[in-house]
């Protein structure tokens, strides 16, 4: 039997817990940290709620969902146009290295093509995760040559918990 049909939808309301039940266990799973649930779920509801913030897709096979992601938006002056980045991506473990999050990306991919106020496609991804770099080449996306740097603000410190 061939693999069932993957089905790329936006995200609704409904989706909430999933997409927080994927963000917790994404961060556990890359950085060890855990999140507070309440404040992923607003943060989850307010992207939903306010579409300037960004969008989520999530992929179902079979009526069940098997993987997401969030696109943001950064403006570019340079290029008078948006860069559209990549963030909270989460495949289920059954479902990965079965074409989920390459179905997802070419979802992006597609829409970003088709519009003139999308200059290009980011994401990050943590320095040591080459399993995920791979799969980032392997679809044509390139090492943008920049690292990231930050500041938490101190409030933030109590939502993570490194463990």
């Amino acid at each position: 039997m061939g693999v069932v049909a993957l089905t790329i939808r936006p995200a609704e309301r409904g989706d909430i817990h999933l997409l927080a039940d994927f963000a917790l266990a994404m961060a556990w799973e890359t950085e060890h940290k855990r999140l507070d649930r309440a404040t992923v779920e607003r943060g989850v509801a307010a992207v939903l709620a306010q579409p300037q913030r960004g969008v989520y897709r999530v992929a179902e096979r079979d009526g069940k969902v098997v993987g997401a992601l969030m696109i943001t938006y950064e403006w570019s002056d340079w290029r008078c146009a948006d860069w559209w980045w990549i963030q909270s991506v989460y495949i289920t473990p059954e479902a990965r290295r079965s074409g989920v999050f390459k179905a997802l990306y070419r979802s992006v991919q597609q829409e970003a093509l088709q519009r003139s106020d999308v200059c290009g496609i980011r994401l990050y991804v943590e320095r040591d995760n080459h399993r995920a770099q791979a799969t980032y080449a392997a679809i044509g996306m390139q090492d943008a040559a920049y690292r990231v740097m930050e500041e938490t603000m101190p409030w933030v410190a109590e939502l993570i918990k490194k463990e």
